[in-house]
């Protein structure tokens, strides 16, 4: 099969491989689209089982970068990177120096952020060789103090209020006390948001594959836990999927009683066509790359050199207002919200680059 006829390529700018023999790096870097600016998108680290896996993965993922920047109303362009291999055994400070190299023979025109099995310190390893990378230096919080440049709390506050926007516009309330959230995933981003929601008088209903992290929500948050299979057919109000992609399709769908689909993974869909599924089921789908925005946002900023708390969290609060204009045009057409945000994201690419602090409306 001809690369071109990959079912996930969408006439992505630039796919490029890159090897280091000396530290055995294996990485694929894609460019999607640069229309409104630089590409910049998160570096996943993961043990893919095949390459064609480890393809796939970054074609979609870069995608989603296009439409999310695009929707937030950033002035960045999409692209993301993979690098094939077990985090925990495999990761080194030196080859994440290979890959800021990899990064300078792209001139710019990718930007690289954390993901999945990076985190702070393998940016700052990144930044030793590359100007390219963004998330490596402490940021200053809204009380003068020092915060990490780990864009997960953004994310977190992003898909908050995201899940706060469709239960306003599905349920008609304006409080989440009481109601039940399953939580597919508590790793930074997820047990972020668990803890924001349990705050708010969320009963939380939790999955993972980390033993630690389910003892650390039962003991902290009062989570019930229920296993990886069970997650989809547990008892809830909101389904939010905040691990790796595909988990929302048709056999989990079948399972679930939900009327929300919430969360802040990266392509929730295993695909296009389950958008339509979720539609006729009458379940409210916020689109991942509209409430997950939060941390690219938070890094665009920081990259950009104008990092300013007030300035980034209105900015991430505008997903509220986003969600809710989706919801409203979805039901008011008749078309599944992951369709609408996808022709709106395209619709973008064609306007005039914006500049930070424009409000993101649908």
């Amino acid at each position: 099969m001809s690369f071109f006829d990959h079912k996930d390529f969408d006439n992505h700018e630039q796919v490029t491989w890159f090897t280091d023999p000396e530290t055995g790096l294996k990485a694929i870097i894609a460019i999607h689209n640069t229309r409104l600016g630089p590409a910049l998108g998160g570096t996943r680290f993961y043990p893919y089982a095949t390459d064609d896996d480890a393809l796939t993965d970054v074609l979609r993922l870069s995608r989603g970068m296009t439409y999310k920047s695009a929707m937030a109303r950033l002035p960045l362009g999409g692209g993301k990177s993979v690098i094939i291999g077990d985090p925990k055994q495999e990761k080194t400070a030196a080859k994440m120096r290979a890959f800021g190299n990899c990064l300078n023979r792209l001139g710019g025109r990718y930007i690289a952020a954390e993901d999945s099995g990076t985190g702070v310190p393998d940016m700052k390893a990144i930044h030793e060789v590359s100007d390219f990378v963004s998330g490596y230096h402490d940021k200053q919080d809204a009380h003068g103090g020092s915060k990490s440049g780990d864009p997960s709390p953004a994310t977190a506050y992003g898909c908050y209020l995201g899940i706060k926007a469709a239960v306003q516009h599905k349920l008609q309330r304006d409080d989440l006390q009481g109601l039940t959230v399953g939580i597919q995933g508590l790793g930074n981003v997820g047990y972020r948001l668990a803890i924001m929601l349990a705050k708010d008088g969320v009963r939380l209903i939790a999955c993972d594959v980390n033993p630690d992290a389910l003892d650390k929500a039962k003991a902290e948050l009062g989570a019930q836990i229920v296993g990886l299979d069970d997650i989809y057919s547990a008892n809830m109000d909101i389904f939010a999927p905040c691990a790796l992609g595909a988990t929302v399709n048709p056999e989990s769908l079948a399972k679930m009683n939900a009327s929300i689909i919430a969360g802040s993974a990266n392509n929730q869909l295993d695909r296009i066509e389950t958008g339509e599924l979720i539609h006729q089921r009458d379940i409210c789908y916020a689109p991942d790359y509209v409430i997950n925005a939060g941390g690219i946002i938070d890094v665009c900023y920081e990259k950009l050199g104008e990092y300013d708390p007030e300035r980034v969290n209105k900015h991430i609060e505008g997903i509220y207002d986003t969600l809710l204009e989706i919801f409203e045009r979805s039901e008011r057409t008749q078309t599944p919200t992951s369709h609408l945000a996808d022709e709106i994201a395209r619709e973008r690419l064609q306007d005039t680059p914006p500049t930070l602090g424009m409000k993101a409306s649908a």
